[in-house]
């Protein structure tokens, strides 16, 4: 079973697509995959030193990928947390985003919104036509969510799940790479998430928690069986 990402460093592995080769793009990855972090944090999560995580964001700060924020929680100094600058999501592509959002205007301007419903409604057949001839064999939920995650990682969306303390799970999309594409027509994340309840089937009840078009770090599903 996969484990909570969040406390579980050895579970941060980078997705299919974004295979990083230095110090500063595994820096990178672990702030675009969890957030704000201290440099000890990183340090840790890296098998390094916070010190030598601290000289890593030193250098990326120079080129405007990353920033530091100074956080108080309590007595005590506050922590410097960093996170990446709008460059450095950046560093992350929203695949063929101009052309994309050309042709859905385009569609949507000469044939209206129905063809832009029916466009959508056949990329969905297709998706989850491919996604359950993946998952046979797949009994459990936790099987099914493996094989999810191992097919939209190879899509680019840096996926992860986990199993919450609340005896739920989370299925995570750290990144869109249609994000243009479905900030232009919202149709594609409700076909998402329809493709998702097909695949895992009437007995699992899955809701988005987190939304990243609507302002948020990631997608976050909520996964509960409900019998």
């Amino acid at each position: 079973m996969a484990r909570d990402t969040e406390t579980n460093p050895q579970n941060s592995t980078p997705s299919a697509g974004y295979t990083t080769r230095s110090a500063g793009d595994r820096i990178l990855m672990q702030l675009k995959m969890h957030g704000g972090l201290t440099a000890a944090e990183l340090g840790k999560r890296l098998g390094t030193t916070g010190e030598a995580a601290r000289q890593q964001l030193a250098r990326l700060a120079e080129t405007g990928l990353v920033a530091p924020e100074s956080i108080r929680a309590g007595v005590g100094r506050p922590r410097q947390v960093w996170s990446l600058t709008a460059a450095g999501e950046a560093r992350f592509p929203d695949t063929h985003a101009t052309l994309t959002v050309e042709l859905l205007e385009s569609i949507r301007a000469e044939l209206g919104e129905a063809a832009l419903e029916t466009v959508i409604a056949a990329r969905e057949r297709r998706a989850g036509s491919l996604y359950e001839t993946a998952m046979e064999g797949c009994d459990s939920l936790d099987e099914k969510l493996a094989v999810l995650t191992r097919l939209r990682s190879a899509e680019g969306y840096m996926a992860d799940w986990y199993a919450a303390e609340d005896g739920t799970r989370r299925f995570v999309e750290h990144h869109c790479p249609i994000c243009a594409a479905a900030t232009a027509c919202q149709g594609f994340c409700r076909s998402e998430l329809a493709i998702f309840r097909q695949l895992l089937g009437p007995s699992v009840d899955i809701r988005r928690d987190e939304h990243i078009v609507k302002g948020g770090r990631r997608c976050t599903y909520v996964v509960s069986e409900t019998r």
